[in-house]
């Protein structure tokens, strides 16, 4: 009777624990956010560029190695747009790497800056091949705020 009685015991903590990893593991199962920054660059300098594309891989390096997952966008408008355009990026050679090599980093045009270089230069200059663009730059930033990404201009 006993032996029946430690039997039962065994298998009831058995079945409780079981059960209450079940309970558990709906919520463990669910990926954490990612990490979401957005850098801004709209100044025509190479050196600021070059800064934001050391933030970038800085901070993918810096998460992936804690084996968490970042979203980095880089949004260019005004004189920092020369950074994603296809035939005067001074960042040119790195910035493609970027896009082969880091799927978590996208490049964001904003499309009001590319019709006023159009306008003044007679055609619409080349994107870089992987870049999109926002009607509004700013307005791309702004939205990527008001869903709780951090913005940086380095």
């Amino acid at each position: 009777m006993r032996r029946g009685r430690a039997s039962r015991r065994t298998l009831l903590h058995a079945a409780l624990a079981v059960g209450s990893l079940i309970t558990i593991s709906p919520a463990a199962a669910q990926a954490p956010e990612p990490h979401r920054l957005a850098l801004q660059i709209s100044d025509d300098d190479p050196v600021k560029m070059r800064a934001v594309l050391d933030v970038a891989a800085n901070v993918s390096r810096h998460y992936s190695g804690q084996g968490e997952d970042v979203e980095i966008a880089v949004v260019a408008f005004n004189g920092g747009l020369d950074m994603l355009l296809d035939d005067r990026s001074p960042v040119k050679e790195r910035l493609v790497n970027f896009l082969k090599s880091m799927p978590n980093v996208s490049f964001i045009a904003c499309g009001n800056t590319l019709e006023t270089l159009a306008a003044k230069e007679g055609r619409r200059p080349p994107l870089l091949e992987g870049v999109s663009v926002a009607q509004v730059g700013v307005a791309a930033l702004m939205d990527l705020a008001e869903k709780n990404w951090t913005i940086v201009r380095p």
